[in-house]
C-alpha cells in the first residue's frame, strides 16, 4: 500500500511537469506580446524542459511497471501585467515543484524505494539550479529591466539561450 502512494505522488508529478510546460508557454506568450523575444526564448525553452521532466518520470514509471494516468491540464491563471510578474511567479512555482519532488522523496524513504530515491536526486539537484536561475533572472531584471537599454540587453542574453536535453540516464 506505502508504494502505491509512491506511484500516486509520482503520477502526480507527471501531470504538474506538464501543467509547468503549460505555465511557461504562457509566459512566453506574454513576453511575445511585449516584443521581448529573448524573454519569450527563454520561457519556450523551459517549457520543453518541464515537458522532458514529465517524460522522464513517465519513462521511469513505465520501467518500473507502475501505471500512468494523465490527466487534464489547468488553465494557467497567473495575472501578468509587468515584465517582472513572469519571473517572480517562476521562482514562485519552482519553489512549488520542489516542495512536490521532496514529498515524493520522503514518501520514498519511508517504504525504503532506493530506486526512487536515486531517481529523484536527479530532480532535486535540478530544481535547486531551476531556482538559482530563476533568482538571477529577478535580480538582473529589477538591477537593470527599468532602462530600456538595459533590458534590450538583457532580452538579447535570453534569446541566446538553447536548448539542452535533461542528462538524466534511467
Amino acid at each position: 500500500m506505502a508504494k502505491n502512494k509512491v506511484a500516486q505522488l509520482l503520477n502526480e508529478q507527471v501531470n504538474k511537469e506538464f501543467y509547468s510546460a503549460y505555465l511557461y508557454l504562457d509566459f512566453a506568450n506574454f513576453y511575445s506580446s511585449k516584443g521581448l523575444k529573448g524573454y519569450q526564448n527563454w520561457f519556450n525553452i523551459q517549457a520543453q524542459e518541464e515537458r522532458d521532466h514529465a517524460l522522464l518520470f513517465m519513462q521511469y514509471m513505465q520501467q518500473n511497471d507502475m501505471e500512468v494516468t494523465l490527466e487534464a491540464i489547468d488553465k494557467p491563471s497567473c495575472k501578468l501585467s509587468d515584465i517582472i510578474d513572469p519571473l517572480k511567479e517562476s521562482l514562485k512555482h519552482e519553489k512549488y515543484v520542489t516542495s512536490l519532488i521532496h514529498a515524493i522523496y520522503a514518501e520514498a524513504q519511508k517504504v525504503n524505494d532506493y530506486r526512487c530515491m536515486q531517481f529523484l536526486d536527479w530532480f532535486v539537484k535540478e530544481q535547486a539550479e531551476e531556482e538559482d536561475n530563476a533568482r538571477t533572472n529577478i535580480q538582473k531584471a529589477e538591477l537593470f529591466g527599468s532602462d530600456p537599454k538595459s533590458l534590450y540587453m538583457l532580452d538579447q542574453e535570453m534569446q541566446a539561450r538553447v536548448y539542452a536535453a535533461p542528462s538524466l540516464v534511467l
